[in-house]
Parts: C-alpha cells; structure tokens; sequence
C-alpha cells in the first residue's frame, strides 16, 4: 500500500498497488485550518461512546482553527479537541 498526500487538505489516501484510491483516508500530523467532515471510525454509537466520541457519531461538520478541531450539528457546536487528536481518531474529509 502506498499513500498519497494532498497537501491542499492537509490529509493523505491509502493507496493499495494498481488500485484506485479508496474510501479509506489517512490523516498525517496536524491538519490545516479548514473546513472538513469529521467521519468517526467507530461502527456503532456504543463504541462511540466507549471513545468519547458518540456527539460526533456518524459524522459531523469540523472546522479546524488555530490548532483546534470545533465539531458542529446544525450549527451548534457539540465537541472540541486539539486537530492532531482529530486526524488520529477520525476519517477526515474535505468540506
């Protein structure tokens, strides 16, 4: 598997050899300041919630600002956390 980094989102796509890209993304290290779907990694809202992250279950609205992840639904704020925690635990999307 290789991967590919866009730099313009700040996130990186696994790569498997002779394939598209897939659905899975990689996060790599603090994301920019930006607009982006957070899409939690947990397949159920007990395992989101054993991981702290069931306000953010299936996916919610983030904007990175400063070094900070703000998570939104319908326009309020429900979550915060430091970006590099963020690319960690979540699939990030661009917006």
């Amino acid at each position: 598997m290789s991967t590919r980094y866009d730099s313009s989102y700040g996130i990186a796509k696994a790569i498997n050899a002779g394939e598209q890209e897939n659905d899975r993304v990689v996060t790599k290290g603090a994301l920019t300041d930006g607009q982006y779907w957070a899409v939690c990694r947990e397949r159920n809202v007990l395992s989101a919630a054993a991981n702290g992250h069931s306000q953010v279950f299936p996916k919610a609205q983030m904007t990175v600002r400063d070094g900070w992840a703000y998570f939104y639904r319908d326009g309020t704020e429900v979550w915060n956390c430091n970006a590099v925690y963020a690319a960690a635990q979540f699939m990030i999307q661009p917006a």
